[in-house]
């Protein structure tokens, strides 16, 4: 059985606590987040849009299926730790190979427990996401809020070059086969090219379950570059994939996808890459006041009119002006915000949620399939 050392926490609304440490032993400041999902911890915080973020789980209980290296959604953690009610030192699941504790430290990640966290997420939904410092060497209040007060805010960071790629790579397996115990290998017969601003496998997954084989790129991508490649006939689309932070520090970034979109590429793109497409074309995002970060979000399907629950994990949004370009598909039915968009002069779709569904239902997977299916109808 693991032994827990203690822990202190500090918010930057002067809340102090103390509390017992699972996972890497660090002083280390972050922005704090809730995530309502009842399962995927080991998904949830794997997911690169977590850079820079502390996440608190709104599910008392973590820990007890372990994790396993084929749950990972990328090839790290990029989160600066996360914050439960009560973890399971033991653990039990046939598929697991050691401890969320374990795990953590393997990858220098915080796990603090021992919280009152439905007091945090009651918190942060009144006052907002907030910045924080974990330690478990410091337990001095005044030293904790001196190093916070001093610490970068998470808008202020570009953690994309931290999450992306350094170098092109390709992706062909598709979703878990549980029968073999494996990733499947499905045909493919078009091919997209994902600019990973801090991609999840799973997403990749789905574009390969969508008939895609898929190129993954840097974010400092040269557009001229993949124009020049689109006309001659290398690739079908653009997949512009989700990430972490303030997409307005993101200016070289929007300026190449501005191209891309002038050169009438077909793009799909999630979350970040949503929130980017809109910054490309004159429309700047707003923050929310503690974002979406969840798997059990309702969201209409202005298309179908059926409602998806989906998986969230966003803390911007577009703004309603974007009607003027866009038709919207997509409505988050908890505050009405824009889930959304299908372009009107352009073959562009964008989503704020997570289709992929890791972790999170599936009944939005369907959209990669759409997506494939436009650019088929757009050759015909």
């Amino acid at each position: 059985m693991q032994t827990l050392k203690n822990a202190w926490i500090y918010l930057e609304n002067g809340m102090f606590f103390e509390a017992k440490s699972f996972g890497a032993n660090k002083t280390a400041t972050g922005e704090l987040v809730f995530n309502t999902s009842m399962t995927g911890y080991q998904e949830i915080t794997t997911d690169p849009s977590y850079a820079g973020q502390f996440i608190c789980f709104t599910m008392p209980e973590i820990g007890i299926v372990g994790a396993n290296p084929k749950d990972t959604e990328s090839h790290s953690i990029f989160a600066k730790g996360i914050l439960c009610h009560n973890y399971n030192t033991f653990y039990s699941n046939f598929r697991a190979t050691e401890s969320l504790g374990q795990f953590l430290q393997q990858y220098d990640c915080m796990g603090i427990c021992g919280l009152d966290t439905r007091m945090l997420t009651q918190t942060i939904r009144k006052q907002g996401a907030m910045m924080m410092i974990a330690s478990t060497e410091i337990s001095d209040k005044n030293e904790l809020k001196k190093i916070l007060e001093s610490s970068p805010r998470i808008e202020a960071i570009n953690y994309i070059k931290e999450v992306s790629t350094k170098e092109n790579y390709t992706h062909n397996e598709g979703r878990f086969d549980f029968n073999l115990m494996n990733f499947s290998k499905p045909i493919t017969t078009k091919k997209i090219l994902a600019i990973d601003f801090g991609i999840k496998k799973s997403i990749l997954r789905e574009l390969v379950n969508a008939g895609f084989s898929v190129e993954v790129i840097p974010h400092c991508f040269d557009a001229e570059s993949l124009i020049k490649r689109y006309s001659n006939k290398e690739f079908d689309g653009i997949f512009l994939s989700n990430g972490p932070g303030d997409p307005q520090v993101l200016d070289q970034e929007v300026a190449q996808i501005k191209k891309l979109i002038e050169a009438k590429i077909p793009i799909f793109a999630i979350c970040l890459g949503h929130q980017l497409l809109s910054l490309a074309q004159g429309y700047p995002t707003h923050k929310l006041k503690f974002g979406h970060h969840g798997g059990n979000h309702p969201v209409k399907n202005l298309l179908t009119n059926q409602v998806e629950i989906t998986a969230q994990n966003h803390n911007y949004s577009v703004p309603e002006s974007i009607q003027e370009i866009a038709e919207v598909t997509h409505r988050n039915l908890f505050d009405g915000t824009i889930e959304g968009l299908r372009y009107k002069n352009a073959l562009i779709c964008s989503l704020q949620h997570h289709p992929e569904a890791g972790p999170g239902p599936s009944e939005s997977t369907a959209l990669f399939s759409e997506f494939a299916k436009l650019i088929e109808e757009s050759k015909a």
